[in-house]
């Protein structure tokens, strides 16, 4: 069954969406659970983010950026 919608004296022709004509929902992917960081891997990013404050000027400890590391590897906001 086709509908016709005027606009302005134009004519143009709808037809509705039946239950056929519709796209199936994408499924969404379910993201598995990042595996630990091992020592070295928060031991690395650590001396990265201490070399990128130094550079900064900015104060921190060892600790502070332990920290910040092991949140960024393990993705953690």
């Amino acid at each position: 069954m086709a509908t016709k919608k005027t606009t302005k004296g134009v004519s143009t022709t709808r037809s509705k969406k039946t239950a056929a004509s519709v796209k199936p929902v994408k499924e969404r992917k379910v993201k598995a659970p990042k595996s630990e960081p091992t020592e070295e891997q928060i031991r690395k990013k650590a001396e990265e983010i201490y070399h990128e404050r130094i550079a900064r000027g900015e104060y921190g400890t060892a600790e502070d950026d332990w920290r910040n590391a092991e949140r960024l590897l393990k993705g953690i906001k």
